[in-house]
């Protein structure tokens, strides 16, 4: 297993994930910079959080555009794993590989503490592991999750509400804090699992997602 880490001017959560997944998840990882084409030799694809092109005027849009997004959606399209945390999320929606997109936070204001997560369905790798509530860290401005009438229930009929919080800190809809594409092997969250890996970061809660990599066949 060998998870792509991937790289955009701006980027300061991609140091986090590579040593979350070479660390504590156990599985081999490396940068992939936003102008390259190819994932060849990767078996996953991690899209990390804060935050690409300086978190101006819809970032994760601007990322979205990029040579390796493009990659990225051919091989999501296959079936293969890819997780987006916090920015990572946005750049997911953006690039139409998940539903919704994600707004301003309800109050207008950053938002940076742990929060309470409750897994609402285990039919994907990404939460088959997650059997109780679990705390994860946020740090968001623009973490409100929106989707029109029609869009949520057919993301609540189709089993592809992957995360809500307990108490919801942004204002999103139905209270989601992640989502999964139709066949599940695409997630994107706005808390950050890879801030979670370690006691000694006040919590490995995230290993519980985390790990969803350690266990796909290379």
């Amino acid at each position: 297993m060998k998870v792509a880490v991937l790289q955009f001017p701006g980027s300061n959560c991609d140091q986090d994930a590579l040593k979350a997944l070479r660390e504590d998840v156990g599985v081999q990882a490396e940068y992939v910079w936003h102008n390259d084409g190819s994932l060849s030799g990767f078996d996953a694809v991690f899209v990390p959080g804060g935050f690409s092109y300086g978190d101006y005027l819809r970032c994760g849009a601007m990322a979205s555009r990029s040579a390796i997004m493009q990659e990225t959606i051919r091989f999501a399209n296959e079936g293969r794993p890819v997780i987006g945390a916090c920015n990572g999320f946005q750049i997911l929606t953006e690039s139409g590989l998940l539903p919704g997109a994600l707004l301003k936070n309800e109050k207008q204001k950053f938002i940076c503490k742990n929060v309470e997560l409750e897994a609402v369905n285990q039919t994907s790798i990404w939460t088959s592991g997650v059997n109780k509530t679990i705390s994860l860290p946020i740090a968001h401005g623009e973490g409100r999750y929106v989707i029109d009438n029609d869009g949520l229930k057919r993301i609540q009929d189709q089993n592809q509400i992957a995360f809500r919080y307990v108490e919801n800190p942004n204002g999103s809809v139905d209270d989601i804090a992640g989502v999964v594409n139709e066949a599940g092997n695409v997630l994107g969250l706005m808390p950050h699992p890879e801030r979670a890996t370690k006691e000694l970061l006040g919590g490995n809660d995230g290993l519980l997602i985390m790990r969803a990599l350690s266990l796909v066949n290379a």
